[in-house]
């Protein structure tokens, strides 16, 4: 069994899984933060940014699928845990000859494809004019400013997708419930747990009859929107592949909401605007349920909230029509009936108003000071653009950061010199350090495989040892383009065995309560299903076609230990004196030195070394299988 590691984000994690003649792909997530190397796109002309010099950030990440690794179309299935990780889809089902099925809940599936559908549109409406590809070039690369001078495969970024690249490969996915067992080829089973992060998001079990690994991905203990964290399903794991933790694990997601609230009204009360870039489907849902809880307390109750997303109104009903993946609470009001989210609630009071851009409508209803929830986090493309132009240059309005994916600092650079002011919230509730080391003390896996990242503190904090993962026995780490080997072999295999050969069978008891019998039979193996059949007849021997075929009889087969001590006394009694015995590592050597000889007595088996000498070696035969018993 191997593990092929193609991320190097934990939490937006890429790996394979080689396991019983089945390869499975564990998520694949997008990298987008290697857009922080690039300029802005305004949806109209800016000449501020059209003037600034050319501008990089600190540190450029890379989005890359590594396929020296391994050949992608030999992928059989894809498994996605959620909708954040399925971002790269389209190019790994599209352009490497992937052919299997991916498998993933309604959810997962709807938002993502709204995600995808979104980014789409971000980058189509802004067309460049020209397209430059040979900056790519090592020897024009090496010239350019860091980091893209050291990016490492720069050749493998690519352009975003299309629309139909996306529908083709959505239409590859194969939608599943919590709970549902899934037979790949007759292998292995795979099963979707929920993970309490976001809606229909998942761990994975995958199984056979006698192994068991288990896949957890973005998960969380908190009490917000999904169905709570499945935990028991993940006990008695062979192997746990960890990933996906959060990436705050020192801010906590409560006191980041008591932040966000009170520093979105001090900005109102204020006269100021407040700019919110996040994503069009997750945390936002928890920032308006929040906000409906604080609006009234905070006389917030005329101040306008406005969501700008080409898919905004998509996303807002999605949320309130899959009830059986939310928590118990938000079920139990859809039968009452009553929306599950108050957000509904706020668009019907108009309290909260959704556009698809900031064009038509938007422009001749927008009031001011307002809230708006926009994208995209990156502050690289989308309508959160044109308000960094437009409300930047005022002290009054207020951009409070909330998504942990991007560095806020490199986010704003390019808007440089900026007077509004700037807060960090980031609300991540996925596992922290703390809870992951719990969790696996109740579940109790016996092997726990994790990103190299979270085996050791981060390099600002080296002092603390509680943000790292601290197991015993430590934690197999893996980082981006390796390999592991994971530390368990296959030791059984289940077979089948036919009625006919089955009643041809002679049982002997070897011990109370345990009986054995030899069989010989055909090992016939299809689809990963092994059965035990009837010997044909041998082709030397004339048959009748009608005349049943004939069970053999096995020959007897031996079984038992051979006891030193009592085995010693034997070789006494005839007369065999002279025995050195030297004791292994397997078990023990005795030297009959009068004659030459040697015996191995092992644990699975006994050897009689007697050159030239048989009547000595027959007696000493005989003598061994006094000891074991004949089935």
């Amino acid at each position: 069994m191997k593990l092929y590691c193609l991320s190097g984000h934990p939490t937006l994690p890429c790996n394979v899984l080689k396991f019983k003649s089945t390869t499975i792909m564990l998520d694949c997530g997008l990298d987008t933060t290697s857009v922080l190397n690039f300029l802005p796109l305004p949806l109209v002309h800016s000449p501020r940014l059209s003037k600034l010099p050319s501008w990089v950030c600190k540190d450029g990440t890379i989005n890359l699928e590594k396929r020296e690794l391994l050949d992608l179309s030999t992928i059989d299935v894809i498994l996605i845990s959620n909708y954040h990780c399925m971002m790269a889809l389209p190019y790994i089902t599209e352009h490497t000859g992937f052919t299997g099925t991916v498998y993933a809940t309604e959810p997962t599936l709807q938002i993502g494809r709204l995600l995808m559908e979104e980014l789409v549109k971000f980058m189509e409406r802004v067309p460049k004019a020209q397209s430059a590809t040979c900056w790519k070039n090592k020897e024009i690369q090496r010239m350019l400013p860091g980091p893209l001078k050291d990016a490492v495969d720069v050749w493998t970024w690519k352009r975003s997708y299309s629309m139909q690249e996306v529908n083709s490969a959505l239409s590859k996915v194969q939608l599943v419930g919590y709970s549902q067992k899934v037979e790949l080829f007759g292998a292995v089973q795979v099963s979707p747990l929920s993970s309490g992060y976001s809606l229909g998001s998942s761990n994975w079990i995958i199984q056979s009859h006698h192994e068991k690994v288990a896949y957890v991905s973005g998960s969380s203990l908190l009490t917000t929107h999904p169905q709570p964290m499945d935990q028991s399903s993940l006990k008695n794991s062979d192997v746990l592949i960890l990933t996906g933790l959060t990436q705050m694990p020192t801010a906590n997601p409560d006191g980041m909401l008591g932040e966000f609230c009170s520093n979105l009204a001090m900005t109102i009360r204020a006269g100021g605007n407040v700019l919110v870039p996040c994503y069009s489907s997750g945390v936002i849902y928890d920032l308006l349920e929040c906000l409906y809880q604080f609006i009234e307390s905070a006389n917030l109750g005329t101040t306008p909230f406005y969501f700008i997303s080409p898919v905004a109104n998509s996303s807002l009903e999605f949320s309130q029509i899959f009830a059986e993946w939310l928590c118990h609470n938000k079920q139990s009001k859809v039968y009452l009936p009553e929306p599950p989210f108050p957000h509904a609630e706020l668009i019907q009071t108009n309290k909260l108003k959704h556009y698809p851009s900031i064009h038509g409508d938007f422009s001749s209803e927008f009031r001011q000071p307002c809230v708006v929830f926009t994208g995209h986090p990156s502050l690289r493309f989308g309508d959160v653009v044109h308000f960094m132009e437009l409300w930047g240059k005022s002290g009054l309005n207020t951009i409070i950061f909330t998504e942990p994916d991007f560095s806020y600092l490199d986010a704003l650079a390019p808007y440089q010199p900026l007077a509004m002011k700037c807060v960090y919230c980031p609300i991540d509730t996925r596992l922290n350090f703390h809870q992951v080391s719990k969790l696996l003390k109740e579940v109790q896996p016996l092997h726990v495989v994790c990103p190299e990242q979270y085996t050791q503190p981060p390099l600002t904090q080296s002092h603390r040892s509680d943000l790292m993962l601290e197991l015993q026995p430590p934690p197999m780490p893996y980082r981006r383009c390796s390999v592991l080997n994971l530390p368990f072999r296959r030791r059984y295999e289940r077979v089948y065995i036919l009625p006919e050969l089955a009643n041809s069978l002679v049982p002997s008891e070897i011990k109370p309560g345990v009986s054995m019998a030899t069989v010989s039979a055909v090992l016939h193996s299809k689809d990963n299903k092994h059965t035990l059949q009837v010997m044909p007849p041998s082709k030397k021997r004339k048959r009748v076609m009608e005349e049943p075929p004939v069970v053999l009889a096995p020959k007897p087969l031996l079984s038992g230990a051979v006891p030193l001590e009592a085995f010693l006394a034997t070789l006494q009694k005839h007369g065999i004196t002279e025995v050195k015995v030297e004791e292994t590592a397997d078990g023990h050597i005795l030297h009959l030195q009068a004659d030459d000889t040697l015996i191995q007595l092992e644990e699975d088996g006994t050897h009689i070394v007697c050159d030239n000498n048989e009547p000595l070696r027959t007696t000493l035969r005989d003598l061994v299988l006094r000891f074991l018993q004949k089935l």
